[in-house]
């Protein structure tokens, strides 16, 4: 499994890149595999208000489907409309094929998430 340096993971699976008050969200390349190859995203509306923990988008593969949830609270400022067509690309390239990007109303909330060494330990 990768990890990428530099990320927060939730218990989920799915990684946080924090820039300034933004939070780019994926799924983790150990999410990607387990759910194998993923063949639609429901992605969240832009400007929809979230709270950490609340279902954020929906993943389906030929496997399963699942929910990523919000891992810090604010609002949806992008998504990323190439799943829309490409769902794919996340089994390709989990990192590059990012979610959504929040706005964080509460940047404390990250201190609940996990670095990329204890992350990587736990795998």
């Amino acid at each position: 499994m990768r990890v990428e340096k530099g990320l927060l993971y939730t218990e989920d699976h799915d990684w946080v890149k924090v820039e300034g008050n933004i939070a780019t969200v994926g799924l983790s390349d150990y999410a990607q595999d387990h759910l194998g190859d993923i063949v639609y995203v429901e992605l969240p509306e832009v400007d929809d208000e979230v709270e950490a923990g609340d279902s954020l988008a929906s993943v389906e593969s030929v496997k399963a489907a699942s929910d990523i949830n919000a891992p810090v609270s604010g609002k949806i400022v992008e998504v990323n409309e190439l799943l829309d067509d490409e769902p794919g690309e996340i089994n390709k390239d989990c990192y590059a094929a990012w979610v959504c990007k929040i706005e964080m109303s509460n940047p404390a909330e990250l201190e609940k998430l996990t670095n990329d060494a204890d992350y990587e330990a736990s795998l």
